[in-house]
């Protein structure tokens, strides 16, 4: 049994001012052949899940044909050009044709790729890939931030998706579907699918499935997967309110052995239930920058260190709303991780070595929500080519190589870290690598929206998430959205007062 695997995934934030490119994925990395497995190899992913369910089978071959998933700057790109959406949704589709005989593929996907010319992205690639292969089965693993819609479903066999929020279950969802390909080819599965899109689209931080009504939603998925044998795998994904497309928000997913009268019903029941929970689901309020950073000084004060402050809302990484209110109201012992400045990373490069005092201006060019640049006078701490192994229950053994960063030191104890671009902080493993500790920090500022709780839950000694401006706002009515339906909850023309 030879089962193809490949991925092209990206999270596009609609509304950031600069398209994703071949050159972006291209920095990224792009994987071909072996390498699409070996390199996901022991590390939590949907790849390494599709590896350890074909290894517990003789006679199951994985062929890896192409890995697209790490963009420069994740989601701080805008739309995919044409020019990437097609070098990597054919490069699959040449890449099956060559790789002989096949009769199964397994697409790692994102779910909220927004594609130039294409409205269902996800749906595209495997269309691609279904002429490639004809008559096999496909299957498709998805980010818990999908947005998809029918097109999808109807193009492939089963499609599965997270239910974790930070992401600690790709592996388990990886195997899943591969378990499911192994079942489907040899006979004894018919997967048969049923989807309903609720209606509800929801800021991102609000989404955590350790959180109500997130975590209820889930236990609702789990339990119809516990109750009914023939009920194989029960998804929801709670979409992704930063890409302005049409199949925006909710959905949920239910795959059953040959049985689609248990698949509607179970997919009109979850879908119902988000239905029934979508004010709580749409928002709730959060401290704005003044009042959170003081909350965080006050924390810090009592001695619940460390106290992590999340910045939810930068999709650019170059926001210096917390940093400068820190600074203001007077903070000690903080580290901002990070602030993404390539031009000032250059300049410090050009005029200064380790150990130098430094007057430079940081952050604060990419948008109006970023904020103005904040002029940092201390000395240049750290200025080399950074690179980590990730440490906690997200992506153990991962290794992260964000390029030339710099730290800077300033005040009282005080530090930011500049890297060339966005940089999602997921556990401690970015201090260690520029020469900081938590031990020393009293305050964290970084960039994340929730995936940083997998680690820092234990980790900290307190969390503040804080509603900075922003392109990733918890309120969505900051954007002007023009794409997405006109019945969708809370931004929807029929609920507009």
């Amino acid at each position: 049994m030879r089962i193809a695997v490949a991925s092209f995934s990206h999270e596009t934030c609609t509304f950031c001012p600069k398209p994703t490119t071949v050159d972006d994925f291209e920095a990224g990395k792009v994987l071909h052949g072996d390498d699409v497995l070996e390199s996901t190899r022991g590390i939590p992913s949907y790849i390494n899940g599709f590896i350890k369910a074909a290894e517990e089978e003789d006679d199951v071959e994985l062929v890896g044909i192409l890995a697209a998933s790490r963009s420069r700057g994740g989601s701080s790109g805008s739309w995919l050009t044409e020019e990437c959406f097609d070098k990597y949704s054919l490069g699959i589709a040449d890449g099956l044709r060559k790789a002989g005989k096949l009769d199964g593929v397994l697409l790692a996907l994102h779910g909220a790729m927004a594609a130039t010319g294409h409205h269902k992205p996800e749906a595209e690639i495997v269309r691609i890939a279904r002429a490639a292969v004809g008559d096999v089965p496909i299957m498709v693993t998805l980010d818990l931030h999908a947005n998809e819609d029918s097109e999808l479903t109807d193009a492939a066999d089963a499609v599965f998706i997270l239910k974790t929020y930070p992401h600690v279950d790709s592996e388990e969802i990886g195997y899943t579907a591969a378990r499911c390909m192994i079942e489907t080819v040899r006979g004894g599965f018919k997967p048969t699918t049923a989807i309903r899109k609720p209606g509800v689209m929801t800021p991102s931080v609000y989404q955590g499935t350790g959180e109500s009504p997130a975590k209820e939603i889930m236990d609702r998925a789990r339990e119809w997967e516990r109750r009914e044998e023939n009920c194989y795998c029960v998804s929801v994904a709670f979409g992704f309110a930063y890409a302005d497309v049409p199949d925006v928000g909710a959905t949920v997913i239910a795959v059953t052995n040959d049985d689609a009268a248990l698949a509607e019903k179970v997919a009109e029941d979850v879908s119902g239930y988000i239905w029934s929970l979508r004010e709580p689901f749409a928002g709730k309020k959060l401290p704005k920058t003044r009042e959170g950073v003081a909350e965080a000084i006050k924390l810090a004060k009592a001695g619940k260190t460390p106290v992590i402050i999340a910045d939810h809302s930068d999709r650019m990484g170059d926001s210096t709303h917390i940093l400068k209110e820190l600074i203001e109201q007077g903070a000690t012992d903080f580290c901002v991780a990070t602030i993404s400045d390539e031009a000032a990373i250059r300049k410090l490069k050009t005029r200064a070595k380790v150990g130098d005092s430094v007057d430079v201006k940081v952050g604060g060019y990419a948008d109006c929500y970023s904020g103005k640049p904040v002029e940092i006078k201390g000395t240049l701490e750290y200025l080399d080519d950074c690179s980590f192994v990730l440490r906690g229950p997200m992506s153990r053994g991962d290794t992260r190589r964000l390029g030339l960063t710099a730290v800077l030191g300033f005040g009282e104890n005080n530090h930011v870290i500049l890297t060339p671009t966005l940089h999602q902080v997921l556990d401690d493993a970015i201090f260690s690598a520029v020469g900081l500790s938590l031990d020393n920090l009293k305050i964290v500022a970084i960039k994340s929206r929730v995936h940083f709780r997998a680690f820092y839950n234990d980790a900290a000694g307190s969390i503040v998430v804080v509603d900075a401006p922003g392109l990733g706002p918890a309120d969505l009515s900051q954007h002007t959205y023009e794409n997405i339906p006109g019945d969708i909850y809370p931004l929807g023309e029929k609920w507009k007062k």
